[in-house]
């Protein structure tokens, strides 16, 4: 995976985090359609972290083979 797809897919996360924060309704977070969107931030947090993750080992993985 290149630089730009990897970074394409870091901004769609952040996106997608800042459509589902407009999306919780703040007085009942936990109810209707502001479960789904927290449901949407934690996922979209997860993504974004296996992402930096993979970004590190394969920074890792050019040292290793230097």
């Amino acid at each position: 995976m290149n630089k730009i797809l990897l970074g394409v897919l870091i901004v769609l996360g952040l996106a997608l985090i800042i459509f589902n924060i407009t999306m919780v309704d703040f007085d009942a977070p936990l109810e209707g359609d502001s479960i789904i969107a927290l449901i949407g931030i934690v996922a979209s947090l997860c993504a974004i972290a296996l992402l930096v993750i993979y970004s590190i080992s394969k920074k890792i993985e050019k040292k290793m083979k230097e």
